[in-house]
């Protein structure tokens, strides 16, 4: 079994996922918009150039999102993509970008659980986990 993430966006995935590719450093391997998609789709015109489906390597799961169709708003929330790191040069620049524009919910710093850990929403909404982990029980 596998296990991936999806997202749905307000009509900003586009923005989104060209401001994660520069984050993590990954590439974007698919992108469609609505209007890309086989006749007969249930989507309003105005929903045409709003991306259907979006994807891209992040580390061992492939991150993958859409833009809601106009007239059916999704919000995001309700979970947090946790992402750990070797180093603290990592965990600094990744907190860094993702933070820039959004809200910081816990400052970097040392935890019970990790030597370097923060919590931040990015300005698409987006909550992330960022840390190094610590040691893990025997």
């Amino acid at each position: 079994m596998k296990t991936n993430l999806h997202i749905v966006f307000p009509g900003t995935c586009r923005e989104a996922f060209a401001f994660y590719e520069k984050t993590f450093g990954s590439k974007i391997q698919f992108s469609m918009t609505y209007s890309d998609a086989p006749g007969g789709s249930p989507v309003p015109e105005s929903s045409n150039d709003l991306i259907i489906h979006t994807a891209m390597p992040l580390n061992n799961v492939i991150l993958m999102g859409c833009d809601a169709p106009k007239g059916r708003p999704q919000t995001i929330g309700g979970f947090q993509v946790a992402i750990s790191c070797d180093d603290e040069a990592h965990v600094n620049r990744l907190y860094s970008a993702l933070s820039e524009g959004g809200s910081v919910q816990m400052p970097l710093g040392k935890t019970f659980w990790s030597p370097l850990f923060g919590m931040v929403t990015d300005k698409f909404g987006v909550a992330w986990m960022i840390g190094i982990d610590g040691p893990q029980p025997a």
